[in-house]
């Protein structure tokens, strides 16, 4: 399924219906007086969040959702009926906001969480509710209130708990497809993963969700490249594993480049960012000797003061000690 995070749609409530003016007339009630009904109320406009859907995809068709209006009043004191409310499932994650002022109206962020966002028009009131003693025979009644129309432009920041970054091809599609059971797709060559993967991994009797998101590239906060589009993906994650392409770098300062790149890039993007929990890892590392992944490790503990791990997605090396580290990243938070 193509995965779709942004989309602009109108949604409109049903009017209200309007009132009846009606007499009662029958053959041995001379004096029946007014008994117009009441319209019905017009239907409402709902959000829901659901986890069946995983994409914004479906919106792309359809971009008009109306509620239904309500119905005339009648006669003989006969209520028009109300008109249904829809309710519009999104995924867990979208982010609702008002094109007109730009306000955020809802932000979903939980399974079942529902939201009243367009309310339907009151029905207008019958004749026989202006009867009185001044006026016994009232020849008026209310035209119901029409409903409420709204541009909105739903956008999904996907609900992950770790995220995984780096540059393009720094191996983050390769390890979600070993620590879970994402089959995003793996190639040889930049920007091979077009849109976020994520994956469930279980640790023990815990699981936590892991998100790939594609790769960023110098100036991704200006809107180089493609992982600019995925950028806000990251901000909902409670920690991110950092990835460094090792396999090609002569010199540990080109492996450490490729590190300040990405957290330019998240700084730029949202400082906030930065305070996240951060797990670094050197990765394809099968084709050096251990001699020279230990002085690139050197190197990045050195300038980071902090721990940083050597991984092998290919060979697995070190790939069970990243899932505890993860989740030991999760607990403490």
């Amino acid at each position: 399924m193509r995965f779709i995070d942004e989309v602009n749609i109108t949604i409109k409530s049903g009017n209200g219906g309007p009132g009846c003016v009606g007499f009662r007339r029958e053959k041995f009630i001379p004096f029946g007086g007014p008994d117009g009904g009441d319209g019905g109320d017009g239907g409402s406009v709902y959000f829901e969040a659901d986890n069946g859907v995983n994409t914004l995809v479906n919106f792309r068709g359809k971009k008009l959702y109306k509620a239904q209006s309500g119905e005339n009043g009648a006669g003989r004191q006969r209520h028009g009926k109300y008109g249904e409310d829809i309710i519009i499932k999104v995924p867990v994650g979208t982010i609702i906001r008002n094109v007109e002022t730009e306000e955020v109206v809802a932000d979903l962020t939980e399974h079942g969480q529902k939201i009243l966002l367009a309310e339907g028009g009151r029905g207008g009131l019958g004749n026989m509710n202006f009867k009185s003693s001044t006026n016994q025979a009232p020849r008026f009644a209310q035209d119901g209130e029409p409903g409420v129309t709204m541009d909105l432009l739903l956008e999904l920041k996907l609900i992950a708990d770790i995220a995984l970054v780096g540059l393009p091809n720094a191996g983050k599609s390769t390890l979600i497809s070993v620590v879970s059971a994402a089959k995003p797709k793996i190639a040889d060559y930049p920007f091979t993963t077009l849109e976020p993967n994520l994956g469930v991994v279980s640790v023990g009797e815990s699981s936590y969700v892991l998100a790939d998101i594609p790769g960023l590239i110098e100036d991704a906060a200006e809107g180089k490249g493609l992982g600019h589009k995925f950028l806000k993906h990251i901000e909902r994650t409670k920690a991110f594993v950092h990835l460094v392409d090792v396999s090609w770098c002569l010199e540990e300062f080109e492996a450490f480049e490729q590190y300040v790149t990405i957290r330019s890039e998240l700084e730029k993007y949202n400082k906030d960012m930065l305070n996240k929990r951060e797990i670094v890892c050197l990765t394809k590392i099968d084709a050096m000797t251990e001699e020279e992944i230990q002085k690139f490790v050197n190197f990045f503990e050195e300038q980071l003061d902090k721990k940083v791990l050597p991984i092998s997605a290919v060979s697995k090396r070190n790939i069970d000690e990243l899932k505890g580290l993860m989740l030991k990243c999760l607990d403490q938070i």
